[in-house]
C-alpha cells in the first residue's frame, strides 16, 4: 500500500485529494493535511469585501467530505518536509511518512517586501485570504460612513492581478447603489506596464477594453507603479518609464486600499534544499515532478513559472483555476503509473481560462498556451461573465462539498464559451 500525503486543501489540494482517491482506489492511502479545518473558496472573496457575501456562503468544514470519500483528514500546520526521509513534521509535534508528496500550499504572501503593506501591521487590505476579505469588508465600512480616496492595486512582484480589477470594479459598482461614488476619488495603481497586461503580456484587447473600462468609470490609474512605501493614509509610488527609470514620483492619499502583494513560497516547502527557487516555488519538470526529489509532486501557486516578458515593475506569471486542475489531472495519472512500475507521461495544460466579475458586467479571457505566441487568444466583456462568475462559484462550492472529481473548467467553462476541444477558438459572443 502507497500513502499519498497532499499539503494544502485549496482548489488544487481538494480537488487532487477527490481525483487520488478515484483513481487510486481503497488499496492506497490519501492524506490532506492543511492548517485551517475549512476550505474556503478563494476567487469570491471581493465579494466578501463588500458585504455581498457572507463566510458561511464561500466556505465549509473539510473532514466530513473527505472522509465520505475515504481520504483521511489532518489539521495541522506543516512545519518541515524531510525529503530525503520521506517525512513531514507537523505543528503539534507528530510526522506523518508519505511514498508520494503533492504540493498545493499555495503561496506565502509577501507584505513585508513593501513598508507599510498588508492587513496586519500595514495600512492596506487584502482579499488573498477570507480572513483578510472579512478585515476589508470592516475596512470599506468605514469608507462608506466616511467617503474619501480609494487606491486598488498590485505591489512590486505581484503575480495575480485578475483580483485587483475584480474588486476595484465591484467596489466601483457597490459605491455607486450607496450614493456615495462621487464622494470617493479611485486610483488603480499596478506594477504591470500596461493596463490589462495581467502578468500574461496581455489577451487579445485586454489593454484597450479594461482601458475603457476604468476611464469609463472615472478610475484614474498608474503602471508600471513602484510602490516604495505605505503610511497611514498615504502611498509612495515611483511611476517608472519603459527602461526603469523614474518617470515621476507619487505621493497619493487614501482611506482605504487593497493591494495585491507579491507572493513566495511557504516555508516549510520553501526550506527544502533543491525542492525550490529562490522565491520558494517548487521546481517542476513537464510532469509536475520534483527533478532532485521524484516522489515529490507540485501545483497551483505553489510552482515554479517564469514571467512572461521582462518588465520594469517586476511581474509574475498567474496561475488560473483551469491550469492547476489541469496539473493536479496529470499528477494523479502520473502517481498511479509510478506505482504501476511505469514512467509517468502526463503532462498539465499552460492555458489560461479566467471569468473576473465587475459588479454589474465581466470579462472573460482565454489564453492557450499563455505563454505567447499563442493558438487561441480571446478576450470578451458583458453582463453574461457576471453571471457565470456566480453559477461558477456555486457549481464549484457544490463540486467540493460533494466530492465530485470531474474537472470543472473544460466541461462547464469552456463549452459555455463554445469551445468543445483544446484547439478550438471560441465564436464571437454578443
Amino acid at each position: 500500500m502507497a500513502h499519498v500525503v497532499i499539503l494544502g486543501a485549496g482548489l488544487g489540494g481538494m480537488a487532487g485529494a477527490y481525483e487520488m482517491r478515484a483513481a487510486l482506489g481503497k488499496e492506497h492511502k490519501v492524506t490532506v493535511v492543511n492548517e485551517s479545518p475549512d476550505y474556503v473558496f478563494i476567487p469570491s472573496n471581493p465579494w466578501i469585501a463588500v458585504s455581498w457575501r457572507k463566510r458561511s456562503q464561500t466556505s465549509f468544514p473539510i473532514a466530513p467530505p473527505l472522509a465520505r470519500k475515504g481520504i483521511d483528514f489532518v489539521c495541522q500546520r506543516a512545519d518541515k518536509i524531510d525529503a530525503a526521509n520521506n517525512r513531514v513534521h507537523l505543528a503539534d509535534g507528530s510526522t506523518l511518512d508519505y511514498d508520494h508528496l503533492l504540493i498545493t500550499t499555495g503561496p506565502k504572501l509577501a507584505f513585508g517586501n513593501t513598508p507599510g503593506a498588508g492587513p496586519h501591521g500595514g495600512f492596506t487590505q487584502s482579499v488573498c485570504t477570507l480572513d483578510h476579505a472579512e478585515l476589508a469588508q470592516a475596512d470599506f465600512e468605514k469608507l462608506a460612513k466616511n467617503p474619501g480616496p480609494v487606491i486598488v492595486g498590485s505591489l512590486p512582484g505581484a503575480s495575480c492581478f485578475g483580483p485587483a480589477y475584480e474588486y476595484a470594479l465591484i467596489l466601483d459598482t457597490e459605491l455607486k447603489r450607496r450614493r456615495i461614488r462621487d464622494k470617493v476619488p479611485m486610483f488603480f495603481v499596478t506594477a504591470e506596464p500596461y493596463i490589462g497586461h495581467l502578468g500574461l503580456g496581455g489577451v487579445g484587447d485586454s489593454k484597450g477594453m479594461l482601458e475603457s473600462e476604468l476611464r469609463n468609470r472615472h478610475i484614474k490609474w498608474i503602471t508600471n507603479a513602484l510602490t516604495t512605501r505605505i503610511e497611514d493614509g498615504k502611498m509612495f509610488v515611483d511611476e517608472l518609464d519603459d527602461d526603469g527609470k523614474v518617470k515621476k514620483q507619487h505621493e497619493l492619499p487614501f482611506v482605504h486600499s487593497m493591494m495585491i502583494p507579491a507572493f513566495s513560497g511557504v516555508d516549510a516547502v520553501a526550506a527544502v534544499e533543491g525542492l525550490c527557487n529562490p522565491k520558494g516555488f517548487v521546481i517542476i519538470d513537464d510532469n509536475q515532478r520534483n527533478l532532485k526529489y521524484p516522489n515529490i509532486w507540485s501545483a497551483g501557486v505553489c510552482v515554479a513559472i517564469p514571467p512572461v516578458e521582462a518588465t520594469p515593475v517586476p511581474c509574475g506569471t498567474p496561475k488560473t483555476g483551469y491550469m492547476i486542475e489541469s496539473m493536479i489531472t496529470a499528477i494523479v495519472h502520473n502517481v498511479r503509473e509510478v506505482l504501476e512500475g511505469k514512467a509517468p507521461t502526463h503532462k498539465g495544460t499552460l492555458a489560461a481560462f479566467c471569468l473576473a466579475d465587475m459588479g454589474d458586467t465581466g470579462a472573460a479571457f482565454v489564453a492557450i498556451p499563455q505563454i505567447p505566441p499563442r493558438n487561441i487568444t480571446w478576450f470578451r466583456k458583458g453582463k453574461w461573465v457576471h453571471w457565470a462568475k456566480i453559477a461558477f462559484e456555486k457549481y464549484f462550492i457544490y463540486k467540493m462539498k460533494n466530492g465530485t472529481s470531474e474537472p470543472f473548467f473544460e466541461k462547464t467553462v469552456l463549452r459555455m464559451m463554445g469551445i468543445n476541444r483544446l484547439h478550438e477558438a471560441p465564436p464571437d459572443k454578443k
